[in-house]
């Protein structure tokens, strides 16, 4: 059940109604049902996956509880870290029978092919589970909350199965805290109206950003990468730079109608995206997106690799284990695993380069306050990367093929619109819903960046003028919102994940 279908439509406000209308004490049970449902909508089968999950994680935390409450002891140490190994390993090998064990059984052939070795090639008709490493991220970070003794074991288990399949963030995050979510299942949540007008206002720019802009954005980058020998490196150029804004759209527009349905049933989910475009460093960028994933990373890998605690070669190798286990996360495939050694290595030379930089800015009395350097910086930050997502779109051979053909586009015949955009499908309405609505992304974030919480300005004005802007922002979607009869609602990018 997509966020932007009919069905979604229909079950969001049955869900909600029947919520508020049921006493408190039943709640998490009709949620729990809701939410299994929500998720079986794909395939039932997949559910007892989660189950499994489910159970693993809510035992390995009952028996780890058990231990703290003993006398603390070398025996007790030991056993609390078997369940922590037998939790994580168990739950690690279900993801990666789903998700890489094609992936592995290729590379392991390839390699014997380098070799002279011929080996056979079994393929398994194996079908990734939505949401997956979502929910095995979520449940996993649990055990090893119980085990840090940041949390008490939840004893109820229906409790902590809706903590791991509550559906909002279910199938693409945010990765939530069992520290911040399991204790809000147990809270009475009451109907508060600004609270539901925030949630639903969020969840109507968030479908803004899916079915106006991030959908028109996958028409034109689809065209020309899934045809990049024949495209143009002016072409490739802008599919490019447009793949930047549409994942971005697409995954945070997923982001914000999953907090703004949690926040209207009186849920606090964590911030995923706090505008990364506006990043300075690669490495402020990766504080800014996909918030609930990198500091997963940093929490339960880095931190236990041993952080930047050990000098500066062990944190930069530790900061390349993250990154390249990172791009092996999102996809099965070397193009993600090239995709995250970018982003790692770009960190590592930034890092190296940083006393180099200090002198240089010295020297150059560079002012570093201006609004000109902090621009400069913005776009530098920006082109790197988009160098690395043209790995997270496309395969190997064809990323390289792809900068290939951008590095030399001024060998080519000089940019017009005949020869460029309209073979790219852009037609003159198509540019200006683009160009308007990129306009009201740059808005928004822009004002969020500055720390201007529109929703709560919004919220404060009259009522004609919410009425007003609701009716303009409904009204633009349904009118050029792509979506309906004789077109198939696509997935979110992070649904593959």
């Amino acid at each position: 059940m997509l966020f932007n279908s009919l069905d979604f439509l229909i079950f969001f406000p049955i869900v909600c109604f029947v919520y508020f209308l049921i006493p408190h004490r039943v709640r998490y049970l009709f949620l729990l049902g809701a939410s299994y449902y929500f998720y079986m909508c794909w395939n039932p089968k997949y559910a007892l996956l989660m189950l499994t999950s489910t159970g693993i994680t809510y035992v390995s935390g009952l028996l780890i509880g058990r231990e703290q409450s003993l006398p603390g002891n070398k025996a007790s140490e030991t056993r609390k870290k078997i369940y922590v190994g037998l939790s994580f390993s168990s739950n690690l090998l279900i993801l990666f029978i789903f998700k890489y064990l094609n992936f592995a059984i290729n590379t392991v052939i390839k390699a014997g092919a380098v070799f002279g070795v011929s080996l056979h090639n079994p393929q398994f008709d194996i079908i990734l589970p939505v949401g997956i490493s979502f929910y095995t991220f979520q449940a996993l970070s649990y055990t090893m909350d119980v085990y840090r003794g940041e949390l008490k074991p939840e004893r109820n288990f229906l409790k902590y199965a809706l903590f791991v399949s509550f559906f909002p963030q279910l199938v693409a995050g945010p990765i939530e805290r069992s520290k911040n979510l399991i204790h809000q299942i147990s809270e009475k949540h009451t109907f508060e109206l600004n609270r539901v007008l925030s949630g639903l206002t969020l969840m109507l720019y968030g479908l803004f950003q899916k079915v106006v802009l991030a959908e028109y954005l996958a028409l034109l980058v689809d065209r020309i990468y899934d045809h990049c020998k024949t495209a143009t490196g002016y072409q490739l150029l802008i599919a490019t730079i447009c793949f930047a804004f549409q994942i971005y759209c697409d995954f945070d527009s997923y982001s914000n109608i999953a907090i703004g349905a949690a926040r209207v049933m009186g849920f606090r989910l964590m911030e995923n995206f706090n505008t990364p475009y506006f990043s300075q460093s690669v490495s402020e960028f990766w504080r800014r997106w996909h918030i609930s994933l990198s500091t997963w990373f940093r929490d339960y890998l880095y931190i236990p690799l041993g952080g930047s605690r050990k000098g500066n070669l062990r944190k930069n190798i530790n900061r390349m284990i993250v990154f390249v286990v990172s791009g092996l996360w999102h996809g099965a495939s070397w193009h993600f695993v090239v995709w995250g050694f970018l982003n790692g290595i770009y960190q590592v030379i930034g890092d190296c380069l940083k006393p180099l930089r200090e002198r240089a800015k010295k020297a150059f009395r560079v002012k570093e306050d201006t609004f000109s350097f902090k621009v400069l910086r913005i776009l530098f930050t920006f082109t790197l990367i988009d160098i690395s997502w043209v790995f997270f779109r496309a395969p190997f051979r064809n990323g390289v093929y792809i900068l290939q053909k951008i590095a030399t586009f001024w060998d080519e015949k000089w940019f017009s619109w005949d020869n460029n955009l309209k073979a790219m499908g852009l037609t003159t309405d198509t540019r200006w819903v683009l160009i308007f609505s990129l306009l009201i992304v740059f808005i928004v974030d822009l004002m969020k960046y500055l720390k201007v919480d529109l929703i709560d300005w919004f919220l404060k004005q009259q009522y004609w003028f919410k009425c007003l802007i609701y009716y303009f922002a409904i009204f633009g979607i349904l009118v050029y919102g792509i979506y309906g009869p004789g077109f198939d609602a696509s997935e979110f990018i992070y649904f593959q994940f």
